[in-house]
C-alpha cells in the first residue's frame, strides 16, 4: 500500500469497515482523506463533567454525558419469543434521561447491567422524547467513557455534523487514524507567515480540532483554520480591488446646466445631510476615469431611489444612458411610475410639453406586448432613453445600449451573480456600478459578501417618516385575539386609510416562485416544529371578504397574477380604491402608498428578520403613525417567537440584521445568490469572527503591497487561484 495523502480515496483509512465507509462517501459526501480530514465538528462536549441540557425539546437528537443513577432489567413477550429490556437512567447538569435497551437473550441484558452499573460515567446519543413525565433517549446508541469504547476519546468529545446510522465516535476513531497515517498535508501558511501571525501549523492544528484534551487546544485549532479561510477569502477580494482601480472606464461628470440642475431645482423637499453627503461621493467617482463600484444600504425609506435618480441624471447629462435592474416587474413598474412622477416633464425628451433639457425614461418587463416591447428596445439602442428600468427582461441578449454608463441594482440580494455581470457586459467599456439594498447588512458581512464594493449608508430617514408600533399577536396563547386583529383592521379603514393583509402563500401550500418560507431547523438540519397549514392569499381573501371584512373593498396581489392585472390592483390601491390589500411578499420593496397605515402579517414566523423589517416599512410612509401585527401559532420560548419579539422590540435595521445573521444557519451568508462562492463559510462566522476578518482584510492588503503574485507562499496562492477559478471568479471578474 502507497504512501496516504490528502488525495488519497477516503477507503484507504477505513480497512475493512465498509458499511461505515459508503455512510461517510454517500452521506456525508467526503470522498477523499483530505476531505474527511477538513469535515470539522459542530460542538464538543467535556468528558470529564455532566453535560448541560438547559431544555430539551421533543424530536432533537441530542448526545449527553451523564451519570448512572439506576440500572435494570426486566424480560418481556414479543409474541411467543422471550426478549428483555435494559433501562438506564442518566443524571445530567439538567434533567435526568432514560434510556432503554434491548436484548434477544439474558445475557446479553446482563453485560449491559454490568457495562452500565450505577455511578458509571457514559455517553449516549439519541433522539429525545418525553413519557409519562420522564425525558427519554430513543433509538439510543452509547458506552462507559471509562471502558475500552471510550479509551480512545478526547477529554472534549467532538460531536460531527452525521449522517444516520453513523455515530460521533465512529467518526472520530478513523479521523484519529488518518491522522496517524497521512503525510504531505499541505501547510497555506508557510512558518514566516504562522509566525508572523502567530497561528499553528496544520497538521496541530488538524490534530486538536478534532482531538482537543483542553479548551486551549481547541480555541488555537480554531484560531488557525478560521484565520485561514479569512486571508483566502480577503487575498481574494483585494486582488479584485487592485484590478477594478487599475480598469479604464469613462468619465461622466455630467454639466453644471443640464438635466440634474433642473431636477434639483424643482425638488419641492431638502435632501437630508447623508442624500447630499452620499451623493457628493458618488458624484464624485462618476467624474472619474475608473469605474464607480459602490454598495448604498439604508433603512426602508431613507431615499436611496433618490440618489441612485441623481446620479443617473449626472450619467444622462454626460451623453450616457443608466439602466435601474429590480427583482419583480411590480417593483419595476413602482419605479417607472414614480421616477417619471419626480421627473415630470423632464421625463418627456422628444414629446410636445417635454422640457428643452428632458430625457426619456422607458419601461422593459418580460409581460410587455411584441408592439411595446419592439418600440422599448428601439429607444433604447439609439440611445433616446436616457434612462431604463426593467426586469431580468434587460438581460437578454436582443437588448442592447448605444452608450451604457451606469447600472444601478436594486435589492442586490433577490440578483444572482451572472444577472448582475450580464448587465454590465452590454456596455463598450466598464460601466459605473450602484447597487442598493434595504436590508442592512453588519459590517463584516459586506466586507465578505461585497468586499470588492466600496459601501456607503443612508442611516437618516426624511422628515415625514412616521414611527411604526409593532406588536405580535400570540394565537398559541391566545387564540381570541385574531377577532380582534380584523376589529382593528376595520377601525382603521373607518378612519379613511388602508391595509396590507400579507401571507406567505398563494393558495394551499403554493408559493411565490423564487421565495422560500423561514424553517427552523436544529444542529442536524431537522425542522424542529411540525409544518402546519399556512395561510394563503387565496383563501384568506376569500374568508375575509365574505367574514370579518365583509363590505370593505378588497383585492388580492401575487406573483402569479398577469403583469397588467398586478399593475391594475396596485394603481387602484395607490389611488385609494381599495381598503384591503391582501398580498404574498411581492410588495415587499418598492410599493409607496402614503395611506397604508396598518400591516397584518399572517404566519409571521414564516418569514426571515430582515423580510419583516422590509414588509413594515410599507407603513408609515405618510406621516400617519404605521401599525404592523406580527399574528403567529408559534409557542412562547421557541426559536421564532424569539425572532419576532426582535422584530417587535426595535426598528434599528443594523440591530436586526445581527439578529437575522444570528439565526440563520451560516452557509446563507455567502450563498450562491448573493456572492457567488458555491459553498457558505465553512470555519468563519461573520459576526462572532468580526475582529479575525478585519485582521484577514489588513494582512492581505499588507501580503499584496509585499508580493503581489504571493510567490512567497506558493500553497497559499495556489488557493487563492483556486477560489478565483470557482463560481467566485465569475462574480468577482463581472461583478
Amino acid at each position: 500500500m502507497g504512501a496516504i495523502t490528502p488525495d488519497s480515496p477516503v477507503a484507504s483509512v477505513f480497512g475493512r469497515s465498509h458499511t461505515k465507509r459508503k455512510l461517510v462517501e454517500e452521506g456525508l459526501g467526503l470522498h477523499t482523506v483530505g476531505d474527511l480530514l477538513h469535515h470539522f465538528p459542530r460542538r464538543y462536549i467535556a468528558a470529564t463533567g455532566l453535560s448541560e441540557v438547559p431544555r430539551p425539546e421533543v424530536g432533537q437528537q441530542l448526545t449527553i454525558v451523564g451519570d448512572v443513577v439506576s440500572c435494570t432489567s426486566a424480560h418481556f413477550f414479543r409474541g411467543r419469543k422471550r426478549q428483555f429490556r435494559t433501562t438506564v437512567r442518566i443524571r445530567t447538569d439538567g434533567p435526568d434521561f432514560g434510556v432503554t435497551l434491548f436484548s434477544p437473550y439474558e445475557g446479553q441484558a446482563r453485560k449491559h447491567e454490568e457495562q452500565f452499573g450505577v455511578g458509571v460515567r457514559v455517553l449516549f446519543t439519541g433522539k429525545t422524547k418525553l413519557f409519562n413525565g420522564t425525558w427519554q433517549l430513543e433509538q439510543a446508541h452509547g458506552f462507559r467513557l471509562d471502558g475500552d469504547d471510550g479509551a480512545s476519546l478526547s477529554k472534549l468529545i467532538p460531536v460531527y455534523p452525521l449522517t444516520a446510522k453513523l455515530y460521533t465516535w465512529d467518526l472520530q476513531r478513523v479521523i484519529s487514524s488518518a491522522l496517524d497515517l497521512v503525510t504531505d498535508v499541505p501547510d497555506l501558511l508557510t512558518p514566516e507567515l504562522r509566525e508572523r501571525f502567530d497561528v499553528l501549523d496544520v497538521m496541530q492544528a488538524l490534530r486538536w480540532i478534532h482531538g482537543p484534551d483542553e479548551w486551549s487546544q481547541l480555541g488555537a485549532a480554531q484560531k488557525r483554520f478560521r484565520f485561514e479561510e479569512a486571508l483566502v477569502l480577503q487575498l481574494v477580494l483585494a486582488r479584485r480591488r487592485a484590478v477594478l482601480r487599475a480598469q479604464g472606464g469613462q468619465s461622466r461628470p455630467g454639466r453644471f446646466d443640464g438635466l440634474l440642475a433642473a431636477f434639483d431645482a424643482r425638488l419641492p423637499f431638502e435632501l437630508t445631510g447623508g442624500q447630499r453627503e452620499v451623493g457628493g461621493v458618488i458624484a464624485e467617482e462618476l467624474s472619474r476615469p475608473q469605474p464607480m463600484n459602490r454598495l448604498l444600504q439604508g433603512e426602508v425609506g431613507s431615499g436611496k431611489t433618490l440618489v441612485a435618480l441623481r446620479a443617473m441624471l449626472q450619467v444622462v447629462d454626460s451623453g450616457g444612458q443608466a439602466v435601474l435592474l429590480a427583482p419583480t416587474e411590480v417593483l419595476a413598474q413602482q419605479h417607472h411610475r414614480s421616477i417619471s412622477a419626480m421627473l415630470g416633464d423632464l421625463a418627456q425628451g422628444g414629446m410636445l410639453g417635454g422640457a428643452a433639457e428632458a430625457t426619456s425614461v422607458v419601461l422593459l418587463t418580460g409581460s410587455m406586448g411584441r408592439a411595446a416591447r419592439q418600440e422599448a428596445l428601439l429607444r433604447i439602442v439609439t440611445g433616446e432613453a436616457g434612462i431604463v428600468i426593467g426586469t431580468h427582461a434587460l438581460l437578454q441578449d436582443n437588448v442592447q445600449f448605444d452608450d451604457l454608463g451606469l447600472v444601478v441594482v436594486d435589492e442586490q440580494h433577490r440578483f444572482g451573480v451572472e444577472q448582475r455581470a450580464a448587465l454590465t457586459d452590454k456596455a463598450g467599456t466598464p460601466p459605473h456600478v450602484l447597487v442598493m439594498t434595504a436590508t442592512p447588512i453588519p459590517r463584516t458581512v459586506a466586507m465578505t459578501v461585497f468586499g470588492d464594493l466600496e459601501t456607503s449608508v443612508l442611516s437618516e430617514l426624511p422628515a415625514g417618516r412616521a414611527p411604526i408600533q409593532t406588536t405580535v399577536v400570540p394565537l398559541a396563547e391566545q387564540p381570541g385575539w385574531i377577532a380582534r386583529v380584523w376589529e382593528r383592521v376595520r377601525e382603521e379603514v373607518g378612519k379613511g386609510h388602508q391595509v396590507y393583509v400579507v401571507c406567505p402563500r398563494i393558495s394551499g401550500d403554493s408559493a411565490e416562485e423564487g421565495e422560500t418560507d423561514q424553517v427552523d431547523v436544529d444542529e442536524d438540519g431537522q425542522e424542529v416544529a411540525p409544518r402546519r397549514a399556512l395561510a394563503a392569499v387565496e383563501e384568506v381573501h376569500a374568508e375575509l371578504a365574505e367574514g370579518p371584512l365583509a363590505g370593505l373593498r378588497t383585492a388580492v396581489l401575487h406573483g402569479r397574477l398577469q403583469a397588467d392585472e398586478k399593475d391594475r390592483t396596485m394603481r387602484a390601491f395607490a389611488a385609494g380604491e381599495v381598503d384591503v390589500l391582501v398580498s404574498t411578499t411581492v410588495i415587499e420593496v418598492g410599493v409607496d402608498v402614503h395611506n397604508a397605515t396598518t400591516m397584518v402579517l399572517l404566519d409571521a414566523d414564516r418569514f426571515g428578520v430582515s423580510q419583516l423589517h422590509q414588509l413594515r416599512g410599507r407603513v408609515g410612509r405618510g406621516g400617519l403613525p404605521g401599525l404592523c401585527l406580527l399574528v403567529t401559532h408559534a409557542e412562547a420560548g421557541s426559536p421564532a417567537r424569539e425572532r419576532l419579539d426582535a422584530v417587535a422590540s426595535t426598528t434599528d435595521g443594523f440591530e436586526l440584521s445581527r439578529v437575522d445573521l444570528e439565526q440563520r444557519r451560516e452557509g446563507d451568508v455567502l450563498g450562491a445568490n448573493q456572492s457567488g462562492f458555491r459553498s457558505g463559510l465553512v470555519t468563519l462566522r461573520v459576526l462572532r469572527d468580526e475582529k479575525t476578518i478585519l485582521r484577514a482584510r489588513e494582512a492581505a492588503e499588507e501580503l499584496l503591497s509585499e508580493d503581489p503574485e504571493l510567490n512567497a507562499a506558493p500553497e497559499l496562492a495556489a488557493a487563492v487561484a483556486e477560489v478565483e477559478r470557482s463560481a467566485a471568479s465569475d462574480y468577482m471578474d463581472k461583478g
